[in-house]
């Protein structure tokens, strides 16, 4: 559990999850704003193509998270994609049944680029690739948040 560590349980004031939303399943990171890093957690799979939130509920008892971020899939336009609007539904019910900011962060071709590095750059065969991908997708989407200016600034403004 992570708050048994003394380490973790001290950054829980600045940790944040982030969202790899799909139908069948939900990759989860973990982050924190001190050392700006991003790490894969865990894929949570859906029941009938509902989002787990009694999984997901879990992992924010455990680690305590001040806020949420979820990636949101844009067609190369910038229109929205037949997953758009669930996407974002899942982002208003996090908020509703959490109480807790959720945010918002641009993940086109996130997915892509997890499997890009776990298939090509280190030989991951198909069926892990299908357990892990979407949780190296959101930790691709939550380190982006960190890394940007403005999510830095809201950062910043959280802590007053």
């Amino acid at each position: 559990m992570a708050n048994a560590d003394p380490l973790l349980a001290n950054l829980s004031g600045d940790t944040y999850l982030g969202f790899d939303f799909g139908v069948k399943k939900t990759g989860v990171a973990v982050g924190q704003k001190t050392t700006l890093t991003a790490n894969a957690l865990q894929t949570i799979p859906a029941i009938r193509q509902t989002p787990n939130w009694e999984a997901i509920g879990k992992l924010i008892r455990e680690w305590r998270p001040v806020g949420l971020v979820v990636g949101i899939s844009r067609q190369m336009d910038g229109t929205d994609n037949p997953v758009t609007p669930r996407m974002e539904k899942f982002c208003r019910q996090l908020e509703g049944r959490f109480g807790l900011p959720v945010y918002q962060q641009d993940e086109t071709l996130s997915t892509y680029e997890a499997k890009q590095l776990l298939f090509d750059e280190m030989g991951v065969n198909a069926a892990k690739l299908w357990a892990i991908q979407d949780q190296l997708a959101a930790q691709l989407i939550l380190q982006t948040w960190l890394n940007h200016p403005l999510a830095n600034a809201c950062l910043l403004k959280n802590l007053k």
